[in-house]
């Protein structure tokens, strides 16, 4: 997105007051512009379809509809839409599944007013979003033997997590950028995943980052 590009977000929320809340502090942050207010999964799904926001921000749990289910139905009629879960669910399974369905990450609804408005910049240049102080207790090692990643791999995989983008990662590791591409496409293929996001969470969950 361009500097000077302005981003448009749908919230959904089955209470009006978190709604106007995230709302009031979203429009007093420069270049961001709240384009609709849902109250249920149901109806988020009909605004994202027609007003194509560029991120939109979905509670995990609401009447009729959850959080998992919406997330996969906006994304397969706005694909180009950034979902995140916005839950006061800390060691809630629902969450892993909401990701794995094409969530661009996960915040926790006492997160501070600068790093909502960072979280949403974030979500929009298509970067990942992650409350890293969740992890542990989100995820359960599983007992499938966790597929093996090189060091490399896992080095950039760490750096996703941390928020930074292909660019970044190249510059930090002295790589270039399409060489962090290759390593991305070859730990997808091994953890069996589709984007970023999954990938770390995946990664966290197996205990490999």
């Amino acid at each position: 997105m361009g500097e000077n590009t302005t981003i448009t977000v749908l919230l959904a929320d089955d209470h009006p007051v978190v709604r106007e809340g995230l709302s009031a502090i979203l429009e007093s942050a420069d270049g961001i512009r709240v384009v609709g207010q849902a109250g249920s999964g149901e109806e988020a799904v009909l605004l994202a379809a027609r007003l194509v926001p560029d991120v939109v921000l979905l509670d995990l749990r609401m009447g009729g509809m959850d959080g998992v289910a919406a997330t996969g139905l906006i994304l397969r009629e706005s694909p180009r839409t950034k979902v995140v879960i916005v839950t006061t669910y800390e060691d809630d399974a629902d969450i892993l599944r909401a990701v794995e369905a094409g969530a661009a990450g996960y915040l926790l609804k006492g997160t501070s007013r600068s790093d909502l408005v960072q979280a949403v910049v974030a979500a929009a240049r298509g970067e990942t979003v992650l409350t890293p102080s969740l992890a542990p207790k989100l995820f359960r090692a599983r007992t499938v033997q966790a597929p093996l990643l090189s060091d490399r791999e896992r080095e950039v995989l760490r750096l996703v997590g941390e928020g930074l983008t292909n660019a970044d990662i190249g510059r930090r590791l002295f790589i270039g950028e399409a060489t962090v591409k290759t390593h991305l496409l070859r730990t997808f293929k091994k953890l069996s995943v589709s984007d970023r996001t999954a990938a770390v969470l995946r990664a966290m969950e197996q205990g490999l980052v």
